[in-house]
């Protein structure tokens, strides 16, 4: 995986040295999802996951993920059908309130894609039964697959408060920095006094003696 894969300028899909399949952002998009499946990006996983989920008939989320301990940065994410798991039981508002339609049925089809050294994303887990009916939509009424792109709300709230982390890391180490070289600055002032404190007895010392040898004389 850490050699670059020979790619052909005609091919839509190319094959990485360990024999895995890459799909590259321009890749072929009528495959069907398997592990050990190779990506050039995450966004790379979510085109083909958005694509292959609007042609056989549900629709994509964008799910849990996994950010590095060292830059935060996110190496594992987790693409769902929209009715994986159950909506939560809430309190009934108004009797006459119509119900909400049942959106989340509990479906387990996924696919999990981890961020490898190489910088390529493989998928690590596929699940491909659904436990509800599939229903393709007509092709003039698709989604963009530019919407799979766009980062969640989470996604782009963590960077910017990862961002004002980082800000004001940076401003306490230059308030630190500037305090400690007042400190440094204090303990050589005090320094400097006791020498010169030193120096005066030193020298009081030294002329009490001569008095006292005057004073035998």
């Amino acid at each position: 995986m850490d050699e670059d894969p020979s790619v052909h300028h005609d091919a839509e899909m190319t094959e990485s040295s360990n024999g895995k399949e890459l799909v590259t952002n321009g890749g072929n998009l009528d495959m069907e999802p398997h592990v050990g499946m190779e990506f050039e990006s995450e966004e790379a996983a979510k085109v083909f996951y958005d694509a292959y989920a609007t042609r056989l008939g549900f629709v994509m989320r964008v799910d849990a993920f996994r950010r590095s301990m060292r830059d935060g940065k996110v190496v594992w994410r987790r693409l769902v059908c929209n009715k994986e798991g159950f909506r939560k039981c809430r309190p009934k508002r108004s009797e006459n309130r119509k119900p909400r339609a049942i959106t989340r049925e509990g479906c387990k089809a996924m696919i999990v894609v981890k961020k490898e050294k190489s910088g390529k994303w493989i998928v690590t887990r596929c699940v491909m039964e659904h436990n509800h009916p599939l229903v393709v939509a007509p092709a003039n009424s698709r989604r963009t697959v530019l919407l799979s792109q766009t980062p969640d709300d989470k996604d782009v709230k963590i960077r910017e408060l990862t961002a004002e982390l980082q800000r004001e890391r940076k401003r306490s180490a230059a308030i630190q920095e500037q305090l400690d070289m007042v400190l440094k600055d204090m303990e050589e002032h005090s320094n400097q006094l006791s020498r010169n404190i030193d120096d005066i007895v030193q020298s009081v010392k030294e002329i009490e003696s001569k008095r006292v040898v005057v004073s035998h004389h």
